[in-house]
């Protein structure tokens, strides 16, 4: 499978500097986890997006530390060579720096080789306490899924050259307070690229143009097993919610008219011991 990616590792992949664009896929789970790494992924993002895609719930802030390390756990466990890293859920890097600190060392813990937070220049101080624990960050700014009350809903970020140029110094301030990547969510792709090119750090962008150095979908959007609105940065490349309701309507239908089970899918009693059985049975009865 080749050597475990890691955060010293990915820092230095920069397309500027010759290296190929970097894969993120999200994964919340042990299949969705060997998936991913199966398909070549550089990173698996245990994001909070789980909350929506598998929990049922209507907004990423509604999952919990102990939800977020549930789910690293599973994914850890598959040992992929990509590197996994783990969102902070909401209000758990918002208090304090040593609940910041103690909330990222329990994904550790859990299996996670870096957590993901978002804001900027803002959440300084719990980035440098969490660095400074030796434990990898990696920053998110743009529109960020937990800052939707404050931001007025999931609206594109930096479409001002006001706003673009706070992205800009955002960037520059997670970069300098040790991140070693930065996700780009919501922007237009000329803020995207102007970030990219003022940090040292590699940028994965999810609606943020091409011009970063790596990219990133949720799992079920890629596949296809999301069925809601998509955003328009979502590019689907199979179709597996409709052809898993076809295939488990098929297999309803054959239990109904007694297709299945079928004589490859039961099994045989020892040889000779059939008509003993039934001839006890028999004489039982």
């Amino acid at each position: 499978m080749g050597t475990k990616l890691n955060a010293p590792g990915i820092s230095r992949r920069k397309r500027s500097l010759g290296a190929d664009p970097l894969v993120m896929l999200t994964a919340y789970d042990a299949p969705s986890a060997r998936m991913a790494d199966e398909a070549g992924t550089d990173l698996i993002l245990v994001g909070d997006s789980v909350a929506m895609v598998v929990l049922g719930h209507e907004n990423t802030m509604s999952v919990s530390i102990d939800d977020m390390a549930h789910h690293a756990a599973a994914v850890a466990r598959t040992r992929p060579r990509a590197m996994v890293v783990v969102d902070m859920p909401w209000m758990s890097y918002h208090v304090s720096q040593a609940d910041t600190v103690t909330n990222a060392a329990r994904l550790v813990r859990a299996g996670a080789q870096a957590v993901k937070l978002e804001g900027g220049v803002e959440r300084v101080p719990m980035i440098e306490a969490i660095v400074s624990a030796q434990v990898p960050v990696m920053g998110h700014l743009g529109l960020t899924p937990q800052s939707m009350l404050a931001q007025g809903g999931y609206r594109v970020q930096g479409r001002s050259s006001e706003a673009a140029l706070r992205l800009v110094a955002d960037a520059k301030a997670l970069a300098h307070a040790g991140c070693f990547a930065i996700v780009l969510e919501g922007m237009p792709a000329t803020v995207g690229r102007m970030i990219t090119e003022a940090v040292d750090v590699p940028t994965i962008g999810i609606g943020a143009g091409d011009g970063c150095d790596g990219q990133v979908l949720v799992f079920h959007d890629v596949l296809g097993l999301e069925t809601r609105v998509l955003p328009r940065f979502v590019r689907r490349y199979a179709s597996m919610h409709s052809d898993g309701v076809g295939a488990l309507a098929r297999f309803a239908a054959d239990v109904r008219s007694g297709a299945f089970p079928g004589p490859g899918e039961s099994y045989e009693m020892n040889p000779g011991e059939e008509d003993m059985a039934l001839g006890l049975y028999g004489h039982r009865v």
